[in-house]
């Protein structure tokens, strides 16, 4: 599997993501999710 590794900024929110080239998807960690979701709760 060819992975390729990110950290984007998101509402000031680091979110670390997966892109899979072979499977040309996107993968985002849950718990950076989770953080930026109950910002806005």
């Amino acid at each position: 599997m060819n992975e390729n590794f990110y950290i984007q900024i998101f509402e000031g929110k680091q979110v670390r993501i997966v892109w899979d080239a072979e499977k040309e998807k996107y993968y985002f960690a849950v718990a950076d999710i989770v953080q930026v979701a109950n910002r806005y709760s």
